[in-house]
């Protein structure tokens, strides 16, 4: 029988495991796939990681790009600047400043929008064009207090920073701010003793980086923060109890020529000094010149006694009013008769002075309130003084108004300081804010009037104390001098007989003064309706008020066992 050919065409069994080799190599092939994309894959992120590592080493290699933060005198120290005691008048003091990095400013509308909610004055558009630039750094403010920078630090805007710099504090605020002066927003002296202190060298140590806080001694001035204060507060009763539109003030040593304090009003606050460059605002003492008035008549008196040819028992007729090419020269409240040199001193007689400036004459006269320093632009620390106005050509009428206060406009100080030489012996010492001993002013000192008539003068300014104008200013113990003087300003060209500036001299002890104290208040009112305004009235009751506090401070003691009358005991 023959085999069916389905069985015969059939494929012989396989041996024994050779399924098993087939499958061993399908699985050889897939594993081999899986270990190069493993292989792959560790490749890649390799890379990815040496790629990341070489940028890192690269970052770490190359220098980040430098904020150029300017080093300039905006961190310079300044030395302290204090009192003769030593107590501190302006020093610097750590503050923080805002800057920006624009290149880092991400949004900068809603960057300036949060700052305002700190800093509400901050001007939009100008921080805008700040901002949107490629510069690598921008100011945004300066001199910020700790509040503001922590409130600004609160809002986490990035791209902002703060350095560090040092700002000017002055601790009195305003009570000396005439005197001190200001420093810019880069910490550079630009008024008063500031900026002389920079102009002694200090802005060259700054530029050469030596001027560090541990290398700068203080700056010592002559004031007495004490008077100061007693100045400036008793300046400003007055000036609002008398509603005048501004008042200055000065205490002089007599002997040295240091400015023990000076106050002039309205003054500002040099650590916000917004208004310091208003008008009404500059320094009256050293800056403003004015028509003195009849405490010319001092210098005017001097000058005929120590002339010669006019003794302390002359008389001159004040019967009649003065006429002059045109002009027409009369007694405030004359007496109507012949007056001695004395009485023409406390009744402040225009005709009689004037007649006494007729003796000496118009060279004569003018020489003379050149030697005392009337004419000349004050020499002191100061930088901010002004020169004094006088005719250009003198004539008779000029040298006749000159001689009680009218036609040379000069600095209160300046006229202080010539006051104290009238006072003191006859010696002239130029004003200074620094410290000076007497030998020191002795040696630099100019002999303007003989000590003979400086005694005669101390004899009328005590006289005009117990029987002149100056009695408001009286105060016990301290034997005080006094001369007053009531200007009339010059409105629309002409004198006003209702508009003033009234000055005022009181020196202590009269009989050998150590200082002089010179006030001004201008434009006064009646303090009540009915009342004058007159210099008498008016500024020798702030004088006095001065006097009374200041001296105890000032070491002058108290002697009540003068005489109550005037004694002329050295003129012969």
């Amino acid at each position: 029988m023959k085999m069916p050919r389905l069985w015969k065409n059939r494929r012989p069994a396989k041996a024994e495991g050779e399924g098993a080799i087939v499958v061993e190599g399908a699985r050889k092939a897939i594993g081999g796939r899986s270990r190069n994309r493993v292989v792959m894959a560790m490749a890649v992120l390799f890379g990815i990681y040496a790629a990341i590592g070489a940028r890192l080493v690269h970052l770490g290699m190359v220098e980040e790009e430098v904020v150029n933060l300017p080093q300039s005198r905006a961190t310079a120290s300044r030395p302290d600047l204090v009192d003769r005691n030593g107590e501190v008048l302006a020093t610097d003091i750590k503050t923080a400043s805002l800057f920006a990095e624009p290149r880092r400013i991400a949004y900068i509308d809603e960057t300036i929008e949060k700052l305002q909610t700190v800093l509400p004055d901050l001007d939009y558009e100008q921080a805008y064009r700040r901002l949107d630039s490629d510069a690598g750094f921008v100011w945004l403010r300066r001199q910020l207090s700790p509040r503001q920078q922590s409130e600004i630090l609160a809002l986490g805007i990035p791209g902002l920073g703060f350095r560090t710099e040092k700002r000017r504090f002055y601790p009195g605020g305003p009570t000396a701010s005439h005197i001190l002066g200001l420093v810019n927003i880069d910490n550079q002296g630009i008024a008063g003793m500031e900026k002389y202190v920079d102009e002694q060298g200090l802005a060259d140590l700054q530029a050469l980086g030596l001027a560090g806080p541990d290398t700068l001694n203080p700056v010592g001035l002559s004031i007495d923060l004490r008077v100061q204060h007693v100045l400036h507060d008793e300046l400003v009763q007055a000036m609002e109890r008398h509603q005048a539109i501004a008042a200055g003030g000065v205490v002089l040593n007599a002997r040295t020529g240091e400015v023990m304090a000076m106050a002039s009003l309205p003054d500002y606050d040099p650590n916000n000094p917004y208004n310091a460059l208003e008008k009404d605002r500059l320094n009256r003492m050293t800056a403003g010149v004015f028509e003195m008035g009849s405490t010319f008549k001092l210098f005017t008196t001097s000058m005929a006694l120590d002339s010669g040819l006019v003794s302390m028992n002359d008389k001159f007729d004040a019967t009649r009013p003065l006429r002059i090419g045109g002009h027409t020269i009369r007694d405030f409240h004359g007496k109507g008769r012949v007056l001695s040199v004395p009485e023409i001193f406390i009744y402040s007689s225009n005709i009689g002075t004037a007649k006494m400036a007729d003796v000496v004459g118009i060279e004569g006269h003018r020489e003379f309130l050149d030697r005392i320093g009337i004419l000349d632009r004050v020499k002191t620390e100061l930088p901010e003084v002004a020169r004094p106005t006088e005719p250009a050509k003198w004539k008779k009428i000029n040298s006749v108004t000159i001689s009680f206060g009218h036609g040379v406009a000069t600095t209160p100080l300046q006229t202080a300081t010539a006051a104290a030489a009238m006072l003191n012996g006859g010696k002239f010492i130029p004003p200074t804010f620094l410290p000076r001993t007497e030998e020191e002013a002795n040696a630099i000192a100019e002999q303007v009037i003989s000590e003979q008539t400086s005694a005669a003068v101390r004899y009328l300014f005590r006289y005009n104390t117990e029987k002149g104008s100056g009695r408001r200013a009286e105060v016990p113990g301290y034997y005080v001098g006094t001369k007053t003087g009531t200007a009339e300003k010059v409105v629309n060209g002409r004198y006003s007989n209702n508009t003033r500036f009234n000055t005022f001299i009181a020196s202590f002890p009269a009989n050998d003064p150590d200082y002089v104290v010179f006030v001004v208040l201008d434009e006064p009112k009646p303090e009540k309706p009915g009342l004058s305004a007159t210099s008498g009235i008016t500024n020798a009751p702030l004088a006095g008020n001065i006097i009374r506090r200041a001296a105890p401070l000032l070491g002058v003691q108290p002697d009540f066992g003068h005489e109550s009358e005037a004694l002329l005991v050295s003129y012969q």
